[in-house]
C-alpha cells in the first residue's frame, strides 16, 4: 500500500554543515519528490552520508533549512534509514524485525503476520530462527531492508548498502530496492558503483566537496554531464 505524501517534498534551502574547521556539506540547495530512485554519487569526502543523514533528520544543519512536506521539525514520521554497516540485534532474525515493529506502534497482535510478510519480502522467511549475527553480510542487509520496511516509510535513504557484498548479495539487495521503490517508497541511496547508478537511477545527484554540481535524469548524467568534474568521475579520473 503506498504511504500517504507526508514527508515528500523533502526540501533542503542552502543546506551548511562543519566539523569543526572543515566543511562537510556547502549551501546544498536540494528537492526530492516522489518518483523512482534518487541516487547520490561523488568522490570519497564529497559528503554523501552527511547529507543521507540531515535528510533523514538524525543531524541538524550548521546553516539553512530543510523541510520534510512542509514541516521544518527532524521528527521521522514516515522516514528510514539503512546504514552501510548495519548494526544486529542479539535476537533472531524474527525477533530484530519484531523489535522493528514495536518501534515503529505496532501492536503485538498484528506483528506476526508482518514479520512474516517482512521476511518474505527480502527473501529470509527461511531464515526467522536463526540468530542475526549469523548471518551473511547481504543476508544482514536484507534483515536491515526488512526493519526499515517495518516503519511502512514513504520515503528510505540508504547509505551505500551494497559497498561490501558481493555480486550475488548486491543483486538481491538491489532487486529488494527496485520493488520497493516500484511500491511507491522514495528511494534516495548514495553509492560508489556507477553500474548501479545504469541499474536503479531515476535521477542522479553528483557531489563533490559537499556542493551539488550537478542534478539530472541519469540518463542525461551518464551520457551527457553538464560539469567537467562529472566527466571526469565518469570517466574513472580522481575528482578532489
Amino acid at each position: 500500500m503506498r504511504a500517504p505524501t507526508s514527508e515528500l517534498p523533502l526540501v533542503l534551502d542552502g543546506v551548511s554543515r562543519q566539523a569543526g574547521a572543515t566543511t562537510i556539506l556547502d549551501g546544498v540547495t536540494l528537492s526530492v519528490r516522489p518518483g523512482g530512485p534518487t541516487l547520490i554519487v561523488g568522490p570519497n569526502g564529497a559528503g554523501k552520508t552527511s547529507l543521507l543523514r540531515l535528510c533523514m533528520g538524525l543531524d541538524r544543519p550548521d546553516a539553512g533549512r530543510i523541510t520534510w512536506g512542509g514541516r521544518a521539525d527532524s521528527g521521522p514520521q514516515r522516514r528510514a534509514f539503512v546504514f552501510q554497516r548495519p548494526i544486529m540485534l542479539r535476537r533472531s532474525v524474527a525477533a530484530n524485525v519484531d523489535y522493528a515493529l514495536k518501534q515503529a506502534g505496532v501492536v503485538r497482535g498484528e506483528r506476526a503476520a508482518r514479520i512474516r510478510e517482512l521476511l518474505a519480502r527480502v527473501g529470509l522467511a527461511d531464515l526467522a530462527e536463526r540468530p542475526a549475527r549469523k548471518l551473511s553480510g547481504g543476508e544482514q542487509q536484507r534483515l536491515a531492508l526488512a526493519r526499515a520496511l517495518a516503519r511502512d516509510p514513504e520515503i528510505m535513504f540508504l547509505d551505500e548498502p551494497t559497498a561490501s557484498l558481493d555480486p550475488a548479495a548486491t543483486r538481491a539487495v538491489e532487486d529488494i530496492v527496485l520493488r520497493t521503490a516500484q511500491a511507491g517508497i522514495k528511494i534516495v541511496m548514495s553509492t560508489h558503483d556507477l553500474g548501479q547508478v545504469r541499474r536503479l537511477a531515476s535521477d542522479v545527484v553528483f557531489l563533490v566537496r559537499g556542493q551539488v554540481r550537478e542534478r539530472s535524469p541519469v540518463i542525461d548524467f551518464l551520457d551527457h554531464p553538464a560539469t567537467p568534474e562529472a566527466a571526469a568521475f565518469l570517466r574513472g579520473d580522481l575528482v578532489i
